[in-house]
């Protein structure tokens, strides 16, 4: 590397900041700008979390996509023996697989969520969008987040897992236990809370599965049950895990992504007039909530050799933090970035990562969105934010409300 560089690098002119500040949490464009603008692969080793921040559009693919380079992130620590249930757990997560293991996995899992699959939901997502929404119309005012949301995603995954219907609502205390696991803020707590919580499914499941054994249905986990590619199947410990990582991943985007995308129209009252006299925009515009307000912002990768990248060489073993919402507003890829335009055609955007580790249940998060959104639209008038002091959970991986409180007619 040349002294060029590494005084680039070591003395940039980064305005200080901690990535669990309420200033970062409201608002981290501007200093995803700032490090951006500086070196959209910055060395940051005075942070609380060091090691490469990368918040350039190219750089983000690069590395999201090269899987022979970089690895996930081991979820726990191997040797250590606290935590037992959620190290085994999330061990077994497609979501820490790498290269030959991830792929196998991938395989497995992918064609139940196919789109036509996906499409089959229709009927059932409308129907609860609807049933929330009728049980706040005459209060005329709403959480976004825990009235309609939260109990959105969870109904939803709980019905396709195949949960029964009087078992669903208690989906949506484990799905907030864990997530907070797998964020860069866990604590100790965190963990013990989530390994408890990891026990409770384990028994859960077992149980559901056992069952789907002996009686398969029309749900995903009797799908996974049956499925098979070239002579290989789920073993017993991968089903139960992907269906713990389910319940993760079914809540998390959904609920931010709709909390999000509603909060981001509200700001933006021109985009929110011209969506309600244009149904037909919905896909597009959700495309745009994905890139402008990512539900996830932030993924890491480990360098597993010593690799240069736009002139920067990143060390074998160190940590690379992707910032999703940094890649998403870069300047040299989206036109005017921080400008929101929900008839935004060409959108390439990264919130659903990139490469092997695409998110598989993308076309889900977008179906849930594109119905609750466009039905809320539809059946709430006058639609208002009911106070401008919004609050963040203090989660840096994703972009996620604590509430968001609205008002209607």
């Amino acid at each position: 590397m040349t002294n060029d560089i590494k005084q680039k690098l070591e003395v940039p002119n980064i305005t200080p900041f901690s990535l669990s500040s309420p200033e970062f949490l409201r608002n981290p464009y501007p200093i995803y700008d700032n490090l951006r603008s500086n070196n959209p692969i910055y060395r940051g080793n005075s942070f609380k979390y060091p090691g490469w921040y990368i918040t350039g559009y190219e750089e983000a693919v690069a590395i999201l996509k090269d899987h022979i380079n970089f690895k996930n992130r081991t979820p726990l620590p191997q040797t250590s023996k606290k935590y037992e249930h959620l190290k085994n757990i999330q061990n077994d997560m497609m979501l820490f697989k790498n290269q030959h293991d991830h792929k196998r996995l991938r395989m497995l899992v992918s064609k139940v969520f196919s789109p036509s699959v996906v499409e089959d939901y229709r009927p059932y997502i409308e129907e609860t969008v609807n049933d929330l929404l009728n049980k706040v119309q005459n209060k005329r005012q709403m959480d976004i987040v825990t009235d309609f949301a939260f109990p959105l995603a969870s109904l939803i995954i709980a019905k396709i897992l195949g949960v029964p219907s009087e078992e669903r609502n208690q989906f949506r205390e484990w799905a907030v236990s864990l997530i907070e696991t797998i964020d860069f803020t866990r604590t100790r707590g965190t963990l013990v809370n989530g390994n408890d919580t990891t026990m409770l499914l384990i028994v859960y499941f077992k149980k559901l599965i056992k069952k789907r054994k002996q009686a398969p249905q029309d749900d995903l986990i009797s799908m996974l049950i049956r499925e098979e590619q070239h002579g290989d199947r789920l073993t017993d410990e991968e089903l139960l895990a992907t269906c713990i990582l389910l319940v993760i991943a079914g809540h998390e985007t959904t609920v931010n992504l709709i909390s999000n995308s509603i909060l981001t129209l509200l700001n933006h009252p021109e985009q929110l007039r011209m969506l309600k006299e244009n149904p037909l925009l919905i896909k597009t515009a959700v495309e745009e909530f994905l890139r402008y307000e990512s539900p996830t912002q932030m993924t890491a990768r480990i360098a597993l050799e010593d690799i240069e990248l736009n002139g920067v060489t990143i060390k074998k073993g160190e940590q690379v933090y992707i910032m999703l919402g940094a890649a998403n507003r870069d300047p040299k890829k989206f036109v005017e970035p921080n400008v929101l335009d929900i008839t935004r055609n060409l959108n390439p955007h990264l919130a659903f990562g990139y490469g092997i580790h695409f998110c598989l249940g993308s076309s889900l998060a977008r179906l849930e969105a594109q119905i609750a959104i466009q039905t809320l639209l539809q059946q709430m008038d006058h639609l208002q934010l009911a106070t401008s002091d919004l609050q963040w959970r203090k989660l840096i991986g994703f972009r996620s409300l604590k509430e968001l409180l609205v008002t209607f007619n």
